[in-house]
């Protein structure tokens, strides 16, 4: 599989710290300023794009540049396609917020588990079509 060319984080694992990190590591980093709003109105949908921060902008703005362009907002769109759904799904209608066990090992079981659940749960709905 190799090393990913990039990865989208949410805001809270923004940080300073987190880019050069990553950068390090040769994975751009798309992570999340804030909050962002589920439906944007029409004119968002054709704004233009923004002009590039001065070189002398903080981590936060360069960042917030950054995810509103185009490449940006496609990489960060990836994450509602990928995991995000699941882990709604592991959280909202399996009730799944925090693990019983403690440990690696006993954690890493239980979550084993709750994939489990999650794929047989997925697999009854396919097959039922």
């Amino acid at each position: 599989m190799g090393k990913p060319k990039a990865g989208a984080l949410d805001n809270g694992y923004f940080s300073a710290t987190t880019i050069v990190q990553m950068e390090a590591r040769g994975i751009e980093p798309y992570i999340a300023t804030g909050h962002e709003p589920h439906h944007h109105s029409w004119r968002a949908y054709f704004a233009e794009q923004p002009a590039p921060p001065p070189a002398d902008a903080s981590p936060i703005e360069k960042m917030a540049y950054k995810l509103q362009t185009d490449i940006g907002q496609a990489i960060y769109r990836l994450r509602k396609s990928t995991v995000e759904p699941v882990i709604g799904i592991i959280k909202e209608v399996l009730g799944f917020r925090q693990f019983s066990l403690r440990g690696l090992a006993a954690a890493a079981g239980e979550w084993c588990l709750v994939c489990l659940a999650f794929n047989l749960k997925r697999l009854h709905v396919l097959l039922a079509h």
